[in-house]
């Protein structure tokens, strides 16, 4: 798609679009008069092209949810127009439950396409909306205006300058003058401020000097009196004393407690009541008793069987069915098979009193595994209370034994810290040490303090004086240099009632500040009429095609409160909306839209 960098509205679809809630045609010509009164949709057809360009309304809000007709969801908006070679375009913008849709000739685009299109949304809006740029822009209004201003080479502005002026500023400015006019000041203060420090340093110095030297006269006497009172308690301390036999003996002490406070007693101990704990608590586990509960059942399964035996032999009678050969005993059979069953039950009695021996056995051996068992643990405790006893003398022993050392050792340590001194001469030495440190300190901060106060600081004033003067030179010569730029920066921005100021140069320092101050005819916005601001709008928005390079139509909303037009002629498609009061609304054409080459036909 190539840049448009003009264009006419030819017509405009709606649907779903504030109060055009119905499908809506309308056709537009150069200029176009737009009637009706309030509430009728004046305010929404400028919202609609806007949102076809942009996807924001006229005054760029970004609630955009306002934009839907009553209880509809979704929107749409299609712009035709021609463009600067009489081409037609059609571009359409939708939106459906938050869901954004838009079309350039019948394809899919984006709105950064749109953007390389159209240009950046603050261009057109800035254009298409004369009260846009001053009232919504705001300070973004300025950076917009500097992307557009052409660059001024330094060359040109140099040109323009004396000779003396360009010899004098500072090397490496032209990458930044603001930058550098900063940075001089910073040194000049930096400078400034040094030189008090240094003025204030060589009027200390003179006192400190005077002052200093009775100052070290005095501290060096005091120190050589706490030097003679520590040397002599010293000498006292350890006179006579063999001081390296006695450390020696000290890390032997050390050494061979060390070697007694080994936890093998201790661990021992421990293991042995262990021990003796788990002995006492072991249980016997019966060696016996599966074969005697095996022997036991079997006693039982006899009594059962032998307990059948004789319940049959009882109840044999002529014609019983013998339950095993199915014959049925007659009666001279019946004594025969009662004697059997007898026999049977004699055999049961006599295995069941062997089973019985076994199991009297068996219980014999129980007991006797038993009381073996008992008796073992018995000894074994015994041992092992035996046992703790005697690691319990020996632990009693050593620990005599470190006591012994430990005194040894108190002792020693006593003699070696306090020697032949009594406790006070040995608090005396301590306060003797550190007092002479301090002394020392002291000393050696003065002798600095003397030795500073002793220099001339006159040459190094002198030396600063001269660098703030060149500072300033520079500073003096890069402000004539901003102000000129800023001169001819400004004639870019000529327009016939409005004047735009971007910066500000304070004449007493050269500092240049930013400022973004719009007047119209010599007085404040901020204090125009309605009518006066749209005229001074409609003269920044031919200031920004002249700059942009793009001629968009420009919508002129309540013109009912302007009179006239007489202070700029617009460039471009004139849509100009009035309020009549109760009016339905009315797009009307006053001249219709003929394409270049018809014109030129």
């Amino acid at each position: 798609m190539e840049k448009i960098n003009g264009f006419q509205i030819t017509a405009l679809h709606l649907a779903g679009f504030k109060s055009f809630a119905a499908p809506t045609t309308l056709t537009f010509g150069d200029p176009t008069a737009i009637t009706g009164g309030n509430g009728r949709g004046k305010s929404s057809i400028a919202d609609a092209i806007a949102f076809a360009v942009t996807g924001l309304p006229f005054f760029g809000e970004r609630r955009i949810d306002r934009l839907h007709s009553d209880d509809i969801p979704q929107m749409s908006v299609t712009m035709e127009f021609l463009d600067s070679t009489g081409q037609a375009h059609t571009l359409c913008r939708s939106r459906k439950n938050s869901r954004m849709a838009i079309t350039y000739d019948g394809c899919d685009v984006r709105q950064l396409d749109l953007n390389d299109l159209f240009g950046e949304r603050d261009v057109f809006l800035s254009i298409f909306n004369p009260l846009y740029f001053i009232e919504e822009l705001g300070d973004d209004g300025k950076s917009l205006l500097e992307r557009y201003l052409p660059r001024l080479a330094p060359e040109e502005i140099l040109s323009q300058l004396s000779e003396e002026i360009r010899q004098g500023l500072p090397a490496d400015w032209t990458l930044s003058p603001e930058g550098h006019l900063k940075q001089l000041r910073e040194d000049i203060r930096s400078l400034e401020n040094n030189r008090i420090y240094l003025q204030g340093q060589q009027d200390l110095a003179a006192s400190q000097l005077q002052d200093g030297t009775q100052q070290l006269i005095v501290l060096r006497q005091k120190a050589a009196g706490l030097q003679q009172e520590r040397d002599a308690l010293v000498q006292k301390q350890y006179e006579g004393m063999d001081v390296e036999q006695m450390q020696n003996r000290l890390v032997e002490l050390s050494a061979l407690l060390s070697d007694t406070q080994s936890t093998g007693q201790t661990t021992a101990l421990a293991d042995l009541h262990h021990k003796l704990g788990e002995r006492r608590a072991a249980v016997y586990a019966p060696k016996y008793a599966q074969p005697m509960a095996e022997v036991n059942a079997r006693i039982q399964s006899l009594a059962a069987q032998y307990q059948r035996e004789m319940a049959l032999a009882s109840s044999l009678v002529p014609g019983f069915v013998c339950p095993t050969c199915r014959r049925t005993v007659t009666k001279a059979e019946l004594p025969v098979v009662q004697q059997t069953f007898r026999d049977a039950a004699a055999c049961i009695v006599t295995e069941g009193k062997a089973q019985r021996a076994q199991l009297e056995e068996l219980n014999a051996l129980e007991q006797q595994s038993q009381q073996v068992f008992q008796q073992y643990q018995s000894q074994d405790i015994a041992a092992l209370e035996a046992q703790i006893a005697a690691a319990k003398e020996a632990e009693q022993a050593e620990a005599a034994q470190q006591d012994a050392l430990r005194r040894e050792m108190q002792s020693l340590t006593a003699d070696l810290e306090l020697g032949h001194l009594s406790q006070e001469e040995h608090q005396r030495l301590t306060a003797c040490t550190e007092a002479l440190q301090q002394v020392t300190a002291q000393l050696t901060a003065l002798e600095q303090t003397v030795r500073a106060a002793s220099q001339d600081f006159t040459v190094q004033l002198e030396q600063e004086a001269q660098d703030i003067q060149r500072k300033k030179e520079q500073i003096s010569h890069l402000i004539l240099y901003v102000s000129k730029r800023a001169e001819l920066t400004f004639s870019q921005l000529t327009m016939n009632r409005v004047a735009i100021a971007l910066y500000d140069v304070v004449k007493s320092t050269g500092e240049v500040k930013d400022t973004f101050q719009f007047t119209y005819g010599g007085r404040r916005y901020d204090r125009l009429s309605l009518s006066e601001k749209i005229r001074a709008g409609l003269e920044v928005s031919e200031l920004l095609k002249r700059l942009t390079g793009r001629n968009y139509p420009v919508f002129l909303d309540n013109m009912e409160s302007v009179e006239s037009l007489d202070n700029v002629r617009p460039t471009g498609q004139v849509l100009l909306a009035r309020c009549v009061g109760g009016a339905d609304l009315t797009v009307r054409p006053v001249r219709p839209i003929v394409p270049p080459t018809a014109t030129a036909a």
